[in-house]
């Protein structure tokens, strides 16, 4: 027999299945992301208006429920004492809504408990300047910037300004003071919380998602005014990362853009999450990193973008990585199979011959 539908008994057993995101939809049974896949849940019947209705009315401030009305779009939070936080989107199809919840562990993560490469922690120690982590969604760049905001945290006194949509870690204080301002709660408008950012005194901001022309030109003002920047943004690879700040502005701006961050960019890390054959592990991140180097920086300065992947592969000595050395160090050290491995790899057939032990002569050759 089917189950009646319960919102919090569905977030229960998201938690036991250690599924990453949970979808609701007028029509189908609840779906949960477990380790990247898609799974329906049986047990369940199909969902129906009133359902979702029943959770707008019970979790949602007045607020947003008339943000709700006027936009048919909502992001927000929610948490419960024995079952966690997730971060929840609701939205209209087909007119009718639907729901996407995001599970947010109350442990802030460390670099070590999300696999991420040793060079990654480099980044703490920038004391100003833009750094970006990169990806798809659901690739684990939040996560990866609270690891960062916490190794901060633990390592250096000064005032880190989180501006976010929604929040998703709750810090606690321990050498670095932490600001957490929630756009609708805390803060009116994105747009708000960036003018007044600069008037707290912070020493580092994460901006959360560059998602526009303004974004970006607050990003670099507070990377040239002496601010460590922190930001996402929806992009592959460092070299498309360049491309896509670029075609925020018009083409008469862009070489002005270009100037900036060659001068103020310190890092993209770029990143993707994969299924892991190693026990107690569900996903594990292959990780591109790209310091900005004098050589980059004149890379990104010049225009010669397509220069970048060879530049990122001379500089392995300072912690750089492509995404084929991630695929191959995590083959060789067992977290995932062969299969994947070259499922995601650009050149499948280059990352085979490294299996073998055949490296190509170039690698490791400087850019001309």
């Amino acid at each position: 027999m089917e189950k009646e539908f319960s919102f919090q008994e569905l977030l229960i057993l998201a938690k036991e299945k250690n599924a990453s995101d949970i979808h609701i939809q007028v029509g189908s049974k609840p779906i949960l992301r477990i380790k990247g896949e898609l799974t329906r849940i049986e047990d369940y019947r199909k969902i129906n208006e009133e359902d979702l209705n029943k959770i707008i009315h019970e979790f949602l401030q007045e607020k947003e429920k008339e943000l709700l009305t006027k936009t048919n779009n909502i992001d927000t939070s929610i948490g419960f004492p024995d079952i966690g936080r997730f971060r929840v989107n609701i939205f209209k199809q087909r007119g009718t809504y639907a729901l996407v919840a995001r599970r947010i562990t109350t442990i802030i993560p460390d670099f070590e408990m999300l696999n991420l490469p040793e060079s990654v922690k480099k980044v703490c120690d920038f004391l100003n300047g833009l750094v970006l982590v990169t990806g798809p969604t659901g690739s684990g760049k939040s996560s990866t910037l609270a690891a960062i905001i916490n190794q901060i945290n633990k390592t250096r006194f000064c005032h880190i300004l989180c501006i976010e949509d929604p929040i998703e870690y709750l810090y606690k204080n321990d050498k670095a003071l932490i600001t957490q301002r929630e756009i609708g709660i805390d803060v009116v408008t994105f747009k708000d919380a960036l003018k007044y950012a600069v008037r707290q005194d912070p020493d580092v901001i994460l901006v959360g998602e560059i998602r526009d022309e303004e974004t970006v030109e607050f990003a670099i003002h507070s990377a040239e005014t002496g601010h460590l920047v922190l930001g996402t943004l929806h992009s592959q690879n460092a070299t498309l990362t360049i491309g896509r700040i670029l075609n925020f502005f018009p083409e008469s701006r862009q070489q002005q853009i270009r100037r900036d961050l060659s001068l103020h960019l310190r890092a993209v890390i770029s990143q993707l999450l994969l299924p892991s054959i190693k026990e107690g592990i569900q996903r594990v991140p292959a990780v591109e990193i790209m310091f900005v180097n004098q050589l980059i920086s004149r890379l990104i300065l010049e225009g010669q973008d397509n220069k970048i992947p060879k530049a990122i592969k001379s500089g392995k000595n300072e912690g750089m990585q492509d995404f084929e050395d991630s695929l191959l160090d995590l083959y060789n050290k067992g977290f995932i199979d062969r299969e994947t491995a070259l499922k995601y790899a650009e050149n499948p057939q280059s990352l085979e011959m490294k299996m073998k032990g055949i490296y190509l002569s170039e690698e490791g050759g400087i850019v001309i």
